[in-house]
């Protein structure tokens, strides 16, 4: 905790200081340009990793970086991608998976979670992903980790379609869909292309997004 507070002091002494215009404006409004979701995982740290000033990302961080199907049964997810999409009106939408996910590798192993109910009932909004991912061939169990990471932002981009709020904005084309995953030790991101099917590195290629034309204007 230590290490928190001093790191509030710094910020407080040193950043607020030099950028008190940006949080006075900030105080009273937010027009964040895009929703961010992605993993819980300390490691990934998505304002860090794009380089983004207070304001320009609204944020969801879960476990397996999910989003479940619209339902009768609304969870926090639900309503901040709603609130986002609806209120905000963000134009761009970002389902971030990570390398070495404890929530994928999991899921990838076959790993015991009777010990961890919520988990385990949580990482079923995944199974779609499993059973495309289980259904390929793997050289090894990284590789198989490395597929279920990438299977499951396919699935929980195909999951966010299903929200009401997000299905008229694509109809409308005010918003575009993105899938990125990162991978923690060679600080890099690839890019899902709806149009190839395939990932491509987001440096090489940052036009590339997630946006299936089939649900688009």
């Amino acid at each position: 905790m230590q290490r928190l507070i001093e790191g509030f002091k710094k910020f407080r002494e040193g950043e607020y200081p030099e950028r008190i215009p940006l949080f006075q404006d900030l105080a009273t409004k937010q027009e964040p340009g895009t929703l961010f979701v992605t993993c819980s995982d300390s490691r990934v740290v998505p304002e860090f990793i794009t380089q983004s000033e207070p304001g320009d990302m609204f944020v969801i961080r879960n476990a397996g970086n999910i989003i479940p199907s619209f339902g009768l049964h609304h969870g926090g997810v639900s309503a901040t991608v709603e609130y986002a999409v609806a209120v905000l009106g963000v134009a761009d939408i970002v389902v971030c998976g990570h390398s070495d996910c404890g929530a994928m590798t999991a899921i990838a192993s076959g790993a015991d979670l009777s010990t961890l109910p919520a988990v385990s009932s949580w990482l079923h909004h995944a199974d779609a992903a499993k059973a495309i991912n289980d259904a390929h061939s793997h050289s090894c169990k990284s590789s198989k980790v490395a597929g279920m990471v990438r299977e499951n932002v396919i699935a929980q981009l195909a999951n966010l379609r299903t929200h009401p709020s997000v299905a008229l904005a694509l109809s409308e084309g005010r918003v575009r869909l993105h899938g990125w995953v990162y991978d923690i030790g060679e600080g890099s991101i690839v890019t899902y292309d709806a149009a190839s099917g395939r990932f491509m590195d987001l440096v090489e290629y940052p036009e590339t997004d997630a946006t299936d034309l089939a649900f688009a204007a």
